[in-house]
């Protein structure tokens, strides 16, 4: 027998009234106990029924609260429909309260409306006023990250929203907007960045990725199918029971009828009939047949590969003062494209911006209060200073050599005015060789260059850069090629390397074929 004491009942009937507590949140507490509007147990009753309506998305429904008083409700319910909160606070019990804490604070300054001489129906009419001018911004700041990042940073709470409210009214948000715009125009450049990364294989086949292997082919052949026959009433086994005029397999149930003076002459007219009860047999037999059918054979042939994909983000975009203008709109949505992709995606993403010799900034851009002061800060600058690729080619490949980047790829976005030196080129190269590593290039330029085609594998030329920095015109040339097409010596590739002869050599050589005499 337990020897506990039962709860005390002193204070059960006080306490009573404020059992709704428990289904708000506790800074709903204060303002729902203290609100100058209706009495305290409708209003907490009517707070935990407009706080479900709010957080299962559904249209409010002022007849079923029981606070605010019906006046006050039906404007209140209004207001909500035409700012659309449900669909905002579906399934988000932080911004639901925030929602809530905001029509507590707003409904308490009526009286203070009245006190200033406002009729009733005025001074409902300025809170609810104020409330919507408050959540229309505030909605209107949601939906901007929305089309921007796809979602609402977890760190920035709506109930502390002043932090980030100042970073999205700040002109380098606005330069934000512009970029994410831009995109819709660049759908090849989204593509592009998907694609960065070798972590798993795409669903379509890739006719780059073509390897020879042994392929299956449809032959004709002559081939023998065994099929099994079932064989009815011979003796094999028994599957259950059936009529039949087969005395051998009568029940015996049916041999009593042979006892009977009179019921005999039934059975013999069941067994005329064929509606004895017997065991019902069969056995199965095979049997070979040949047909002609397709058959497949192996044969050395190429096929298509699946592209890897999905994987480590490196990101180097060129900062330098030749991409002012519409090359630096086309640069910024890189970078902007590869964080939001990197985010959906749950990739690692490395993202450096170079200029001169000594000016490299590496970012990582998380979708967070941090990430987006950071990418707002880098959208919103000017692009000065001079080109040094070699800069974020060593520190791309000191990523490299980090497990966690092996199956990285590497995306350089510039106008392709620079050009490697010689040891980084060949670092770069056994990077590849090594780990598979594949450098896309983003031409924002008329034509290719030497140094961009280096060290690039593949380059996706943006021609119609002017258009983006307001300059309405088409590419001056034709095509962005002209110097593989003219100028493929130039190219440092195995090829030219393997027929080039260097400095010192060639030095050796003409020393070594000048006449002794000096003439």
């Amino acid at each position: 027998m337990s020897n506990a004491l039962p709860p005390s009942l002193l204070f059960a009937d006080g306490e009573h009234c404020l059992a709704p507590l428990d289904g708000l949140a506790r800074p709903l507490w204060l303002g729902g106990l203290t609100n100058s509007q209706g009495s305290l147990e409708p209003r907490l009753a009517g707070l935990a029924t407009l706080r479900h309506e709010l957080f299962d998305g559904t249209r409010p429904c002022p007849e079923d609260w029981s606070w605010p008083p019906r006046g006050i409700a039906r404007t209140l319910a209004a207001a909500i429909v035409r700012l659309n909160l449900p669909a905002y606070c579906a399934g988000k019990e932080e911004l639901t309260d925030t929602v809530l804490m905001s029509i507590l604070f707003h409904l308490d300054f009526i009286v203070d409306y009245r006190d200033r001489g406002a009729g009733e129906d005025a001074a409902i009419a300025m809170a609810i006023e104020a409330f919507c001018s408050e959540w229309q911004q505030h909605c209107g700041e949601i939906d901007e990250l929305i089309q921007v990042f796809g979602m609402v940073p977890d760190d920035c709470e709506h109930q502390r929203w002043d932090q980030m409210r100042g970073l999205l009214q700040s002109s380098g948000w606005r330069e934000v907007l512009r970029i994410r715009r831009l995109l819709a125009d660049l759908p090849e450049l989204s593509r592009i960045i998907r694609g960065l990364g070798r972590s798993r294989q795409a669903e379509d086949e890739d006719e780059a990725s073509r390897t020879v292997v042994e392929v299956m082919e449809q032959a004709v052949a002559r081939r023998a199918e065994a099929r099994s026959v079932r064989v009815p009433d011979m003796p094999g086994e028994t599957r259950g029971i059936h009529r039949s005029d087969r005395i051998a397999r009568m029940l015996p149930a049916e041999s009593i009828l042979l006892g009977h003076p009179r019921l005999r002459l039934v059975w013999h007219a069941r067994r005329a009939e064929r509606t004895l009860l017997s065991y019902e047999d069969d056995d199965r037999m095979t049997e070979i047949r040949l047909h002609q059918a397709m058959v497949a054979q192996p044969r050395p042939g190429p096929q298509a590969g699946k592209r890897a994909e999905q994987g480590p983000m490196l990101v180097c975009v060129d900062t330098s003062g030749s991409m002012q203008g519409g090359a630096e709109a086309v640069a910024k949505a890189v970078v902007l494209e590869a964080m939001r992709t990197a985010h959906a995606q749950r990739r690692p993403c490395q993202v450096f911006a170079f200029g001169g010799p000594g000016e490299l900034l590496e970012m990582e851009l998380p979708v967070d209060y941090a990430g987006i002061e950071r990418v707002t800060r880098f959208l919103g600058q000017a692009f000065r200073g001079g080109t040094d690729i070699c800069g974020p080619l060593e520190a791309a490949i000191a990523k490299l050599e980090d497990a966690r980047w092996h199956l990285a790829d590497l995306l350089v976005a510039s106008d392709g005015e620079f050009g490697a030196t010689a040891e980084v080129a060949a670092r770069l190269a056994a990077i590849k060789s090594d780990l598979g590593l594949r450098v896309q290039g983003v031409l924002i330029a008329d034509r290719e260059t030497v140094g961009l085609l280096e060290i690039a594998d593949h380059i996706y030329p943006v021609r119609d850069w002017r258009r983006y920095g307001g300059i309405n015109m088409d590419a001056p040339i034709p095509t962005h090629r002209l110097t593989a097409m003219f100028f493929p010596g130039a190219l440092r590739n195995e090829a030219n390397r393997d027929a080039t002869v260097g400095g010192d050599a060639a030095s050796a050589i003409v020393r070594a074929g000048r006449p002794r005499n000096g003439q």
